[in-house]
């Protein structure tokens, strides 16, 4: 009975995900470079619906072999910029490369030293020219009919963030066994048991 709005809903984010893939290229190994050179881990900052990715983020390059975390913008204001080291590289995502709690951290985090990356759709947003470095991504709407509710956005954000991810991963050799090792239970631990 709701095919058909599921399908243009579904649609309108492959359309997106389509164009990612389309104008993909060599603007990303400055950033992979970077992440590759870290000597600590990977932090994934945000707010909002940017900032449910980043924790997604966070969680599957920790459980690829990069070690990372995710810090909340607002927390960050009131203490959480003290689980962000030197050695650290920092990933700010905002859909829009405005979003105030996220782009007035760049300053503090200039003063811990670390390395930033701004992660959002434009290149002359206020994010990207204050971090070091910039994943950005081809961006037309949401998949809405209003074009509002973040959905096409955030699906760009987690699939290119997976597929930087799992290049880490491809690029340091990780492992079947060592995936087990960091995740060792529930079905996915049972199957790499048994496989071993």
């Amino acid at each position: 009975m709701y095919k058909d709005l599921l399908t243009e809903f579904m649609t309108a984010e492959k359309n997106a995900v389509d164009e990612l893939i389309r104008q993909t290229g060599k603007q990303y190994d400055k950033v992979i470079d970077a992440l590759l050179e870290c000597r600590c881990k990977v932090v994934f900052f945000g707010i909002g619906k940017s900032g449910h990715i980043g924790a997604k983020l966070a969680a599957t390059f920790a459980s690829t072999g990069t070690p990372a975390m995710f810090v909340h913008a607002a927390e960050a204001r009131h203490g959480d910029f003290g689980m962000i080291e030197q050695r650290d590289v920092v990933i700010l995502l905002s859909h829009s490369g405005t979003t105030s709690e996220t782009t007035s951290a760049v300053a503090s985090l200039k003063n811990i030293g670390c390395k930033t990356i701004a992660f959002c759709k434009s290149a002359d947003s206020l994010l990207a020219r204050e971090c070091d470095l910039a994943i950005n991504y081809p961006f037309d709407k949401e998949a809405d009919r209003m074009g509002v509710a973040p959905s096409s956005s955030t699906t760009v954000q987690l699939v290119l963030g997976d597929a930087i991810g799992l290049t880490l991963s491809a690029l340091k050799g990780f492992t079947r066994e060592d995936f087990h090792k960091f995740h060792p239970g529930g079905a996915l631990g049972k199957m790499l048991e048994e496989h071993k």
